[in-house]
């Protein structure tokens, strides 16, 4: 692939002219999760806490020539208590920010979404892609693409207050928001579009703030003006949405992975609508993306705690 590894360039030094901030890395033990971490670290992006099995994360490091002892490492026994550790050193504020490392999804988000010991808030968390694609002129934000399976119109609000309140973060004010469907017009047999056009009247009455929305919207009604233009439609979103919000889980991570594998985008993401950011990546991603994850939460912690989101 000739995927541009310098597109998030610019948000990395942005995150490294904030200062590092504290992660907790939870399991870093394939090469590409703790290389992700550390890479992040020697850019000054975060100080990593590595929680993990001490003999499985010392092999991996030796085999990588990495020096661990720069590091601070907390030793547990398997994925399952690296997940409750993890979480623990948030909640106790030992740490600004989360990291999953090389176990399944599903055990490190159950520990961060349980009710009683993890970081939830009112808010439903959902995750946020944020992707850089040589033929579009500005940043690509996608939700949700590997949270919520089938939200509802109640989740959908989340996901989108969510993800304007991310790009706000990463400096664009008065983000532009297409809610995609499969057609750009309500149609009562497709629940999408009856969304879309709630959603949209939602923003209208400030329930949903802080940007410009419109949907439905197809796909390509939302990202060509030429499209939208020949079917007539009158948008101030359509052709130059800088947030696609996706039906259900399935098209946005096909979206996703379409836009990654052909058309070459560079990609972070992150869980937003937690007490701290996220970074989940995928335990296929490479240390490039999981890099750029770690500037994305930076850059959110640093706005945060300036008492803006």
């Amino acid at each position: 692939m000739n995927r541009d590894e310098r597109a998030f360039d610019p948000l990395i030094a942005q995150a490294k002219a904030h200062g590092a901030i504290t992660m907790s890395v939870c399991h870093p033990c394939s090469t590409e999760s703790l290389l992700g971490a550390i890479e992040s670290a020697q850019h000054g992006l975060i100080e990593p806490i590595l929680v993990a099995p001490r003999s499985k994360l010392d092999k991996l490091a030796n085999t990588l020539d990495i020096d661990l002892g720069r590091y601070r490492v907390v030793d547990v026994e398997h994925s399952h208590a690296a997940a409750e550790k993890a979480v623990e050193l948030v909640r106790s504020g030992e740490a600004q920010a989360l990291m999953k490392g090389s176990l399944h999804t599903d055990e490190f988000m159950s520990a961060a979404l349980d009710r009683n010991l993890g970081i939830r808030t009112d808010r439903r968390i959902s995750h946020v892609f944020i992707m850089r694609v040589s033929t579009y002129p500005r940043p690509l934000f996608i939700t949700d693409a590997a949270i919520n399976i089938a939200p509802n119109l109640k989740t959908k609000v989340d996901i989108t207050q969510n993800a304007i309140d991310l790009a706000h973060a990463l400096g664009v004010p008065m983000p532009k928001v297409a809610i995609l469907a499969a057609v750009e017009m309500v149609n009562p047999d497709m629940q999408s579009t009856i969304d879309a056009a709630c959603l949209c009247k939602m923003a209208d009455r400030g329930q949903i703030r802080g940007a410009m929305l419109d949907g439905p919207l197809a796909f390509d009604n939302a990202i060509s003006h030429e499209a939208a233009d020949t079917k007539g439609i009158l948008s101030r979103v359509a052709g130059e949405p800088d947030i696609l919000v996706v039906p259900d889980l399935e098209s946005g991570n096909m979206l996703a992975k379409q836009l990654t594998y052909l058309a070459d985008a560079a990609s972070a993401g992150i869980v937003m609508g937690a007490r701290v950011p996220i970074v989940l990546t995928s335990r296929a991603e490479d240390a490039h993306g999981r890099l750029a994850s770690a500037a994305v939460a930076n850059v959110l912690a640093h706005y945060r705690a300036g008492g803006k989101a």
